[in-house]
Order: structure tokens, then C-alpha cells, then sequence
């Protein structure tokens, strides 16, 4: 039988033991689930829903006009109220529902342009990795090609020869960052080639098609994920600095380089036109770099090794 010094070390050890227990899961959940990048996913969350209902919350048309309400200072500086939360701009138009509505331009047109980017870059990848030869010659050369200028060059040059349509802008922000993808795929289908399921699929007679969609790229897209979320962010300050000069997004449409680029000449008199665009920038590519490590530690074996 216990004396009572063992059976009250036992009832203290059974009370600790639940409180380390909740203690270890928080501490794992924190491990899993790093502070910063769960603040950093919920802000992109936050831009995503606000760009879906832009029409819904917004208190204006961002297009309208008053020139009686213009440079109207935001709501918590003197002279603002709350008929304009976050001011008017030379023309009059509501900051605040510009704002929603370039949250929505850009993030539609970095997304579709980040996607495009990695469907042409891992195609163009199996097929330089498939055919090898003078068509994974061709693939490298554009692949150096594009890594050895800088992409603003590019796609200043581009806009100069065919002129500027919403298409085409999305088209030009496909193009941005498919080396990447096409040289990643290349390198991990060639790799994958000489593994034992690939060799398996290919001794039963499998398609090419087949063994690249339904064994090879299940295999590697974690990597191919992972550097969309590191696009993602290049994509956004590509559009933004075009819409600033004034060759990207063109009006009545509006982005948020647009907006910065429209509010330029007010810095010292009405600088909310500017900064609001500004931080949104900021906030949102930060955002998706510190969720790209994130992802990238997550779905990256050699890091856990």
C-alpha cells in the first residue's frame, strides 16, 4: 500500500500532468502555426474577401466625380468627417472605394498573371525535359534570355510596340517569372525520370501525357506552389510600378499603382491619396513573402532533414 507522502506526489504528478500536456500542444500548435504567418494569411484573406465584394462594401462609385468635395482631408485629421473616411482626392473621388476597387484590379490581375506564368513555365519544362535536344536548347536559351534582362525592360518594350489593353497587360504579367517555373521543371522532371515509379509507369506502357500529369507533377508541385507564393509578390510591384508611370492599368479602371501614380503630385498637400495605396502594396507583398516561407518550410522535406 502507499504511505501518504506517495499518494500526494501522485495526485500532484496526475494534476501537472493535464497542464503540461495543454502547454505541449500549444507550444506544437505554435511550431505548425507560426503567429506572423497566421497574421499574414488572414490579411491576405481580408484583401480577398474585400476584392470579391468590392461593389457590395463600397460607399461609392469610384469613378464619381465631385469637385466640391476635393483634396477632402481623411476622417482623423482636421477638417475630415466621415462622409469620406479616408479623404478625396483632386477630382473629388472617394479614396476609401477607389481603394476597394484597386484591391480588386490587382489582385485579379497579379493571381490570373501569376497562374498563366506557371501553367506556360511547367509546360514549357516537361516538354524541354521530354523532347531534350534542340527543343530543350530553345527552352534554355529563353530561359537565359529573359533571366539575363530585366523584366521592366521587357515589358516597357512590349507595351511601346502593341500598345496597351487590359489583355495584354495580363498577358505581359504571365509572361513575368515563367523561367523560373520552366527551369525548376525541368531540372525536377529529369530527376524524376530516373525514380523507380516513373521507370514502373513507363515499362506498362504508359502515356507520356499520362506519367507527367498523374505521377510527375503531383510529385513535385509543393515546389511549384512554393514559388508561386515567391512570385506572387514580384508580380504585384511589376503591375504596380507600370500603373504608377502611367502604362499599366489605364482609367476608367484603377489599381493601386494607379492610384499612387495619380496622387504623386499631391504628397505634400494631400498625401493620403498616395500613402493609403502605398501601405496596401507594402502590406500585401510582405504578406505573401513571410506565407511563402511559411509554405516553403512546410512543404520543403530537405528543411526538415
Amino acid at each position: 500500500m502507499m504511505n501518504k507522502s506517495q499518494a500526494e506526489s501522485t495526485l500532484t504528478l496526475s494534476a501537472e500532468q493535464p497542464r503540461d500536456d495543454f502547454r505541449t500542444r500549444i507550444r506544437r500548435f505554435f511550431e505548425r502555426y507560426p503567429p506572423l504567418a497566421m497574421i499574414a494569411a488572414l490579411w491576405l484573406l481580408f484583401m480577398i474577401l474585400v476584392a470579391i465584394f468590392a461593389p457590395l462594401i463600397s460607399p461609392y462609385d469610384f469613378t464619381a466625380i465631385d469637385l466640391r468635395a476635393r483634396l477632402q482631408a481623411p476622417v482623423f485629421l482636421a477638417g475630415g468627417d466621415w462622409s469620406h473616411p479616408f479623404g478625396t482626392d483632386s477630382l473629388g473621388r472617394d479614396v476609401l472605394s477607389r481603394l476597394i476597387f484597386s484591391i480588386r484590379m490587382s489582385l485579379f490581375v497579379a493571381f490570373l498573371g501569376t497562374v498563366i506564368g506557371a501553367v506556360l513555365g511547367t509546360s514549357l519544362g516537361f516538354l524541354a525535359a521530354h523532347f531534350r535536344g534542340w527543343v530543350d536548347d530553345i527552352v534554355m536559351v529563353g530561359i537565359d534570355f529573359q533571366a539575363s534582362l530585366p523584366f521592366f525592360i521587357i515589358a516597357l518594350a512590349f507595351l511601346a510596340f502593341f500598345g496597351n489593353n487590359l489583355v495584354l497587360f495580363i498577358s505581359l504579367m504571365g509572361i513575368y517569372g515563367w523561367e523560373r517555373y520552366a527551369r525548376l521543371t525541368r531540372g525536377l522532371t529529369l530527376s524524376a525520370m530516373t525514380r523507380g515509379y516513373v521507370v514502373a509507369v513507363n515499362t506498362l506502357g504508359a502515356t507520356p501525357v499520362r506519367v507527367y500529369l498523374r505521377h510527375v507533377l503531383p510529385n513535385i508541385s509543393s515546389a511549384l506552389v512554393v514559388n508561386m507564393t515567391l512570385n506572387f509578390p514580384g508580380t504585384v510591384i511589376l503591375m504596380s510600378s507600370l500603373s504608377f508611370l502611367g502604362i499599366g492599368i489605364q482609367p476608367p479602371l484603377t489599381s493601386l499603382g494607379n492610384m499612387l501614380g495619380f496622387g504623386r503630385d499631391y504628397l505634400t498637400t494631400a498625401w493620403w491619396i498616395t500613402v493609403s495605396p502605398g501601405v496596401t502594396i507594402f502590406l500585401a507583398t510582405l504578406s505573401m513573402s513571410i506565407l511563402g516561407d511559411w509554405v516553403r518550410d512546410r512543404l520543403d522535406p530537405t528543411l526538415n532533414l
